[in-house]
């Protein structure tokens, strides 16, 4: 059988973006969040500046296009990564912040069904599947280590973040180009994170081998390469199997946190991960003609 280079880039995508809820328990004891993000930021426009030399936009965004990818960027980029990287500041686990940001599916399918007033009963069972799950793994985790309220609502605030950043570009900014779109967001994403650390933060790094290696594979295998296989996979015309694979993200991120951090993973948290990931998929699920 041919080998198809497409069908291995898909899982290398899913496993380049699971490894970004690691590398933040990697880095986190020796950085503050706004830091380490600013820091990030600063290198991702400079390593893309570099590459658009040799590898131009194809366009750039019209005054109206602007606005909308700024709003876009506010929510993805920054709200959404503050937010992990904070709850994980506070002493959430890798595993369980996968988790909860992986139920962004249930929730943009939820709210983009209710606000066009078309909730199906398969949609409401998965988004119970799926809260269900969460309860699980969060009430058998309470078992092992004690975890901060606030960093249950800074989870949840990066989750709500992805949401409606996802349901805002896909309104209002569906089709630009990526290049030019990611060095706008980026940039706005940069400039939030040097204030809030100018503001709530000392601005100091301990640059020791643990944030390095975090920040060098935070700037170029997760935000480089995963940018770049995305292109190859529309090229290639295989970018509908990113969204069946990013369902395994919360699985691959618990076991590698228990493989590198000796993060618990039970019985029970498995079931809840299985939960939440077939709640995942049912929501998602297209109806039958």
């Amino acid at each position: 059988m041919a080998f198809k280079l497409e069908g291995a880039i898909a899982p290398v995508f899913v496993l380049l973006w699971s490894t970004g809820f690691i590398i933040a328990k990697l880095a986190m004891p020796y950085v503050e969040p706004a830091t380490f993000l600013f820091w990030r930021y600063l290198g991702i426009l400079l390593a893309m500046g570099a590459l658009s030399l040799v590898w131009r936009p194809a366009s750039w965004p019209n005054q109206s296009q602007l606005g909308h990818l700024l709003i876009a960027g506010v929510l993805l980029q920054f709200g959404y990564l503050m937010g992990v990287w904070s709850a994980v500041r506070l002493g959430m686990t890798a595993g369980l912040v996968a988790l909860i940001v992986g139920l962004q599916p249930i929730i943009t399918a939820w709210f983009a069904a209710w606000v066009s007033e078309h909730v199906s009963p398969r949609q409401w069972i998965g988004l119970l599947l799926g809260i269900a799950g969460v309860g699980l793994v969060v009430a058998e985790k309470m078992n092992f280590v004690p975890i901060p309220v606030a960093s249950y609502l800074l989870a949840v605030a990066a989750l709500l973040s992805i949401t409606f950043g996802t349901l805002y570009q896909k309104k209002y900014c569906p089709v630009f180009d990526l290049r030019s779109g990611s060095l706008i967001q980026f940039s706005i994403a940069l400039l939030l994170s040097f204030i809030c650390m100018m503001l709530f933060e000392e601005g100091t790094m301990v640059w020791n081998a643990p944030v390095i290696t975090a920040m060098l594979w935070a700037i170029f295998p997760i935000s480089i390469g995963s940018v770049s296989l995305l292109f190859i996979m529309i090229r290639k015309g295989a970018a509908t199997k990113v969204t069946s694979l990013l369902y395994l993200t919360p699985p691959t991120t618990a076991i590698m946190a228990w493989l590198l951090f000796d993060e618990p993973l039970t019985l029970m948290m498995a079931a809840g991960i299985v939960l939440t990931m077939g709640a995942v998929v049912l929501v998602n699920q297209k109806a039958r003609q």
